[in-house]
């Protein structure tokens, strides 16, 4: 029997979730995703509870969602553009569930916070990664491109349209510098550091971070917050029913060869020169 996707704990009056898919870097698949959105309006709703902290087992927060094709809900979806636009909703509102929820959530990164992982760091209340971790959308190399319903209403147009056209990552320190993260600690420290970030932010009264949350919130809805993010998933959606020639080749360098040489291979064609 295969063990829970997320894991959850009290602490302290913080409700610690885990993403629990270590050995996939914790990329996402539909039973993570349904799960992880249960636990934090579980926990939103629970009275010992004042702060979340969000972090991932093993390497990595999160590299996004699983491309190795064992989700029977990913493969049922085809080249339906209706079945895709529906499933990447559902993700959304996941992500909303962060946003929308009555107690801050504060995300613990370390390793990769890649495509859907990246948006999920972002969508987070408050932000604290390793300073080795990598953030970025690559996405965009294999015809995707999730993160860019996020990416630009967190750090700003011109920045977000670099990482996002080029699907180039950025470390910890340079995305403390662009405000995707607020602290950047080092590897060895993260866990610690983000459990006493989480137990400082305990010690405010609930009412008040409650309120604070929602003045924010409403503040950024008043600018188009909320439709910003569907408005991205809607342009973006018909990608995935594309089959276009890169799409094609790179399936077939899949098939071929598997999945984890053909991602190396199509991430060494867009290399810096001069960076390897």
């Amino acid at each position: 029997m295969s063990e829970a996707p997320v894991a959850t704990r009290i602490a302290d009056q913080v409700g610690i979730i885990s993403l629990n898919r270590p050995s996939r870097r914790n990329a996402f698949n539909t039973a993570m995703r349904d799960a992880l959105a249960l636990q934090i309006q579980a926990l939103a709703d629970h009275a010992e509870v004042r702060v979340i902290l969000l972090r991932g087992e093993g390497r990595s927060f999160c590299a996004g969602y699983d491309l190795s094709a064992d989700d029977p809900e990913m493969a049922a979806l085809g080249q339906n553009p209706l079945r895709w636009h529906d499933f990447q909703t559902r993700g959304l509102r996941m992500l909303l569930g962060i946003f929308e929820a009555k107690k801050p959530v504060i995300a613990a990164v370390q390793g990769h916070a890649l495509g859907f992982g990246c948006a999920l760091a972002m969508i987070c209340d408050l932000t604290i990664a390793a300073e080795d971790a990598l953030f970025g959308e690559p996405e965009i190399r294999f015809q995707g491109i999730g993160s860019a319903v996020v990416m630009p209403l967190v750090i700003g147009a011109k920045r977000a349209r670099e990482l996002l056209y080029m699907g180039d990552m950025i470390d910890a320190r340079t995305a403390l510098d662009y405000g995707m993260i607020n602290r950047a600690v080092p590897a060895g420290e993260l866990g610690a550091a983000a459990e006493a970030y989480a137990q400082r932010l305990a010690l405010i009264g609930p009412e008040a971070l409650a309120r604070a949350k929602l003045a924010i919130n409403r503040g950024l809805e008043a600018r188009g917050f909320r439709n910003a993010l569907q408005s991205g998933l809607d342009a973006v959606s018909p990608l995935y029913v594309v089959d276009t020639d890169m799409v094609k080749e790179f399936r077939a360098d899949a098939a071929a060869h598997g999945l984890g040489p053909a991602l190396k291979r199509r991430n060494a064609t867009f290399a810096e020169p001069g960076r390897g």
